[in-house]
């Protein structure tokens, strides 16, 4: 059997339960759009693609400060996820380009 939800009746509850509404909208929206650059930066980082990575990182960081500014996440566990994110980009080898030698 489906339970209902039940309806605020106060109008100040009516009001509240609108705002909290919106606001688990825009915080999904948010969290999905951050889990995807996070999938794109570690795949960067399977692929050991330096550039893309790093590129990704500041893009992740950017969007992560955004995420705390407008409520979605904790500051500490904004600055856990950008450490662990950093350390695992930081881990990478630049990848070596082998120079041909010159014809004598």
């Amino acid at each position: 059997m489906a339970e209902k939800t039940k309806k605020p009746q106060r109008k100040s509850a009516v009001k509240t339960f609108r705002q909290s509404e919106r606001a688990r909208i825009k915080h999904k929206a948010r969290r999905n759009m951050l889990s995807t650059l996070e999938k794109k930066l570690r795949a960067a980082v399977a692929g050991n693609d330096l550039t893309t990575a790093k590129d990704l990182l500041t893009k992740q960081f950017s969007a992560i400060d955004k995420s705390v500014k407008g409520g979605t996440y904790h500051k500490n566990k904004a600055n856990r996820k950008k450490s662990r994110l950093a350390l695992l980009v930081g881990k990478m080898k630049p990848v070596e380009i082998k120079a041909e030698e010159p014809a004598s």
